[in-house]
């Protein structure tokens, strides 16, 4: 992990994972608290807060009474940067899982820019019901006249215009899907796929709970990172996609729970 001085501001190339972590909290939820972030991360308030003024030294955030925000002249640069990464990996792994869901199948669709991509790859599929707390999978499904768009209620939250809180919780508990697409931050040790926001794993984990399969989609850049929230036990999902072979310990925790491993390779 590289040491960072005050006096050194960090850049997006080297920033320690906990730096890592909180641009992605503060990034997602638009603004976190000192408190939160503390919570979050287990360490002191004046721990965040000099890794707040270095973010903030370094212009990667903005530095605001009892927290931190997305700097104003860069509302949606996280967002942006997420959408341009691996645009090709993502774009195969969204024709792979469009391609396991039948005509007529019911979906749930979580946020993030890798489902985006599911849902750019089901436009004009015959759908049943597509439910989902992502205002831009959404956007993206609306230009389909061949499926029912459910979008639930609930507080905007950050930049990629995802939906929390209890209304979007709630508005999952009587629908039963035949498939939920969840997105991931990242993986533990153990493999179960982890993500930063408490407020989106509660909605993620109502959307499994369901589904008749789970399915987690992830390009490799994931494979390396570890969150630090659990969504779910890795043996809740049946299927992971993504665009590279896992490596070793992934691989291993993958065989062991039996999960159906699924490439999206270049030729696809």
């Amino acid at each position: 992990m590289p040491v960072v001085s005050i006096d050194e501001p960090p850049t997006e190339t080297n920033l320690s994972e906990r730096q890592s972590g909180i641009l992605e909290i503060v990034q997602g939820r638009g603004f976190a608290t000192i408190e939160q972030l503390s919570a979050v991360f287990s360490v002191s308030a004046q721990t965040i807060r000099r890794e707040v003024i270095r973010l903030d030294a370094a212009g990667l955030l903005q530095r605001f009474h009892g927290g931190a925000g997305i700097p104003a002249d860069s509302v949606r640069l996280g967002y942006r940067h997420k959408q341009e990464a691996a645009v090709g990996s993502k774009s195969r792994i969204g024709r792979v899982v469009a391609g396991l869901v039948p005509d007529g199948a019911s979906i749930y669709l979580d946020v993030g820019t890798t489902v985006e991509a599911v849902a750019a790859a089901l436009v004009g599929r015959p759908l049943g019901i597509v439910c989902t707390n992502s205002m831009s999978a959404a956007a993206i499904l609306g230009h389909s006249r061949e499926a029912e768009i459910h979008v639930t209620g609930g507080i905007v939250r950050g930049t990629d215009g995802s939906l929390v809180g209890n209304a979007a919780t709630k508005a999952l508990a009587p629908i039963a899907v035949d498939f939920a697409v969840i997105g991931c931050s990242g993986f533990a040790r153990d493999g179960s796929p982890t993500d930063f926001d408490p407020q989106k794993i509660a909605i993620k984990q109502a959307a499994i709970d369901n589904a008749r399969t789970a399915i987690i989609v992830a390009d490799s850049t994931k494979f390396d990172r570890i969150a630090v929230m659990q969504i779910a036990p890795l043996s809740s999902f049946q299927i992971l996609v993504c665009d590279r072979e896992p490596h070793e310990a992934l691989g291993r925790q993958l065989r062991a729970t039996r999960i159906e491993v699924l490439i999206a390779a270049r030729s696809i």
